[in-house]
């Protein structure tokens, strides 16, 4: 195909797609989805080889959140059954990371529900990330707090943190509809603060929630222009409990399509699959490894993944080799400039076909386009002969793959690592 061959073109030299092309990767037929795959693939090996980072999530503060975040758990008003429980102690954050640590991650992911973080809040994460360091010598230790106060990012530097998470989730277009809490500038402006103390940014996106493939396209544009080092892609675990517990709208065939689309337009960034595999791609999880080189080892924050040993035996099989602690993650043209965007050595490629999204912002002027509503009574897609809900392509909701996590951090019971 000459749009393949474009954007394998375009992703070796880190240059911006059209919104056009990469609106057609998102249109792309399961006849050429194979296509897709090895086209991205090039891209991918490229500028990370065949390597795959592994990164541990500990949930520090589970439940009981005051944000109203339709897609998550944890939410103001969640009736999802899930864990709930206060503050870890650091020693105990400090004994789940080393779980993960010996499972072969590199990178431990700190999480904690609320809107964000008090400074005694940041205090305890302080004591937390020293003792994760002191006994995991060379560990990357990223954290998720939430909206970040004025001089909170500089305290988790000092610490010794190594990079922050907040997601962009969806497009601005549609945030509103998804959460009214705090708005998306907030989430812009949180990404913002890390990179301005030092912290490498990791922000991503979930799809699966009702949006268009224009805001699949807008969500990843700006998360171009944001520039962080790393994009977490998520697909939605809808959640009995939640509002978006019917939108089941994916298939494993859409999220390669997603993959392929986010590894074009962000071919040197470290993209990252995260939570939702397990559940809607399945056993096509192998191909994926082909578009991201980064993906979570066992658990999720609220919900259980497959085994760690099968996501090493995973990767093994596929052919891909685990990224070794002594090796840099990122491009060496990432490494050695200044986060940032604007300039093509610091980010991920020229802006030059940016359109609408210009400059270093969040994209802006989606026109009238109608917003997905997170409080949907019934699921978009129809339902089948069988009772079951059908997402497009026929896709089956899989409800018995959705499992909440009772083991690891906040239980007696040994983690998943």
């Amino acid at each position: 195909m000459d749009l393949l061959n474009t954007l394998v073109d375009k992703g070796l030299r880190r240059e911006l797609p059209t919104r056009g092309e990469a609106l057609a990767v998102l249109a792309t037929s399961d006849d050429e989805l194979l296509d897709v795959v090895a086209a991205a693939g090039k891209v991918r090996r490229q500028w990370f080889g065949r390597r795959v980072k592994l990164n541990y999530l500990v949930n520090l503060k589970s439940g009981l959140c005051p944000e109203d975040c339709s897609y998550c758990s944890q939410r103001l008003g969640s009736k999802a059954g899930i864990l709930k429980y206060t503050w870890l102690k650091p020693e105990e954050a400090s004994r789940a990371a080393a779980a993960g640590v010996a499972g072969g991650a590199k990178r431990v992911c700190l999480v904690a529900s609320g809107r964000g973080p008090t400074d005694r809040d940041v205090d305890r994460v302080t004591r937390t990330i020293e003792a994760i360091k002191e006994e995991n010598e060379g560990v990357e230790v990223c954290a998720c707090l939430g909206l970040l106060a004025e001089g909170q990012a500089d305290r988790l530097r000092s610490a010794g943190a190594d990079a922050y998470n907040h997601n962009l989730n969806t497009s601005e277009g549609t945030y509103g509809a998804i959460t009214t809490t705090h708005t998306y500038a907030d989430r812009v402006e949180t990404v913002r603060q890390a990179q301005g103390a030092g912290l490498s940014a990791c922000s991503g996106l979930i799809a699966g929630m009702g949006e268009s493939d224009e805001d699949l396209v807008d969500v990843v544009y700006a998360l171009r222009d944001l520039d962080p080092d790393s994009v977490p892609v998520n697909f939605l675990i809808p959640f009995e409990g939640t509002p978006l517990a019917k939108e089941w709208n994916l298939t494993p065939q859409r999220c390669l399509r997603i993959l392929a689309m986010v590894r074009f337009v962000c071919p040197d960034v470290e993209v990252r699959l995260a939570g939702g595999r397990e559940v809607h791609l399945r056993s096509m999880q192998p191909l994926a490894l082909h578009l991201v080189n980064s993906i979570f080892l066992g658990d999720y924050l609220t919900s259980e993944g497959q085994a760690g040993q099968a996501d090493l035996d995973m990767i093994a099989d596929a052919g891909f080799e685990v990224e070794g602690a002594g090796t840099t993650t990122l491009p060496r043209h990432r490494t050695d400039a200044p986060a940032g965007c604007g300039t093509q050595p610091a980010g991920c490629g020229s802006h030059a076909d940016s359109g609408a999204a210009g400059g270093c912002g969040p994209c802006g002027g989606h026109g009238d386009r109608e917003p997905a509503t997170a409080e949907a009574a019934e699921p978009a897609p129809g339902t089948g002969a069988d009772g079951a809900t059908r997402g497009e392509d026929n896709g089956v909701a899989r409800t018995d793959l959705v499992a909440v996590r009772r083991r690891g951090a906040g239980t007696d019971l040994a983690p998943n690592a």
